[in-house]
């Protein structure tokens, strides 16, 4: 006799109950999908030491957009004063054209009282050049010698204040260009640290424990390699010392007069020690880093360039172990860093935003990190 019991579905048991093979591939699924989902974030969040080197990448980058800033600055400040300049020798040279005009208006008038010429001066007032008017007709030959010398010197002035006008229009154009140049470097360098400050929003307090962990230790290196910089330094002094006889000069020996400049510049640059970073800043309250040496070396009486990618150029390159206090040492090679030596491996700079005027090793960002060393002119 046939059994009508149906068959049982195949499936397994999941805390005592029965589940069916579909449900069963669907739980798989769910969990391999969990696992998959909390596993995403911990693979896709960087490591603290990532996190670093996109913020110190960031405000160099910011530090780099801050010299395009300075430059279009500097350049918009110029050509504003020349379109000025242009400008006014334009309103000048108009006033004496519309004298120069009325004066031929004059003529005009006389002529036509006394009947004589009059068709041919009013045509020449309407031409629209007085030499287009010129080339068609002799009427230069029945002028007086004064109107002669007043048609020339309408010419010549109208001439003169058309070349001014183009002048002056080329110098606005170019001037708003650069303006638009200066705006974008402004956007440029607030995207930059508004990068830089949500990264490091993200941390929590213990990863930023950490990170000042790591900083210190960077400090504690650069440290060490500003003193080994000042052991070799001194030795090499030592050792032309020594071997100076009263006939020789001491090869590096400091001029004297370079010397007392650099004291100044140090001098006032000490006195910054404290004021924050402020990206495009010439104090005095606040610097850039360019800005820091620009204001430290004219207060020596020495006029830097406003940028670094300028100051570089504005003196002699010496070598690392030949610095001296007063140089220029200047940062990555997109130049985009500057601070003043004051010896022994060590500068005063500006470093960046967020942060104050301070000694630090000329180290500070690695050895690779240094770019040259300029002593001004």
């Amino acid at each position: 006799m046939a059994s009508h019991r149906k068959s049982r579905p195949v499936g397994t048991r999941v805390a005592g109950i029965r589940t069916p093979a579909l449900a069963t591939a669907a739980l798989t699924s769910v969990a391999l999908l969990s696992q998959s989902a909390n596993a995403a974030p911990a693979d896709d969040k960087p490591s603290l030491e990532e996190v670093e080197k996109k913020v110190d990448d960031l405000y160099r980058q910011a530090e780099s957009a801050t010299d395009n800033y300075n430059a279009a600055k500097e350049k918009t400040t110029k050509q504003r004063k020349q379109v000025d300049t242009l400008l006014q020798d334009v309103a000048q040279r108009t006033q004496k054209l519309n004298e120069a005009r009325e004066e031929l208006g004059s003529f005009a008038a006389a002529q036509y009282r006394t009947g004589a010429a009059a068709p041919d001066t009013a045509t020449f007032l309407l031409a629209d050049t007085p030499q287009d008017y010129f080339d068609q007709t002799q009427l230069m030959g029945r002028l007086t010698s004064r109107q002669k010398g007043a048609v020339d010197d309408y010419v010549s002035e109208q001439s003169a204040t058309m070349k001014k006008r183009q002048e002056a229009s080329q110098s606005l154009q170019t001037l708003t260009d650069t303006q638009s140049d200066l705006k974008t470097a402004k956007a440029t360098v607030q995207k930059k640290l508004a990068d830089a400050r949500d990264l490091l929003s993200e941390l929590t307090a213990q990863e930023k424990a950490r990170l000042a962990a790591i900083e210190k230790q960077k400090q504690q290196e650069a440290a060490r390699k500003a003193a080994e910089l000042a052991q070799q330094q001194a030795a090499a002094e030592k050792a032309a010392q020594e071997a100076t006889t009263p006939q020789q000069s001491t090869p590096t020996a400091p001029d004297s007069s370079y010397a007392t400049k650099a004291a100044k510049a140090l001098a006032f640059a000490r006195a910054q020690i404290g004021k924050p970073y402020v990206w495009g800043a010439t104090g005095p309250d606040s610097y850039d880093c360019s800005g820091l040496t620009q204001a430290a070396w004219k207060a020596a009486g020495v006029d830097l360039p406003r940028v670094t990618y300028d100051q570089v150029n504005a003196g002699t390159t010496v070598s690392l172990a030949d610095a001296q206090p007063g140089d220029l040492v200047f940062f990555y090679d997109d130049i985009s860093h500057v601070g003043l030596y004051i010896g022994n491996g060590m500068m005063i700079h500006a470093p960046k935003p967020g942060a104050y005027v301070r000694e630090e090793s000329i180290y500070y960002d690695g050895e690779s990190g240094i770019h040259s060393v300029v002593r001004p002119a």
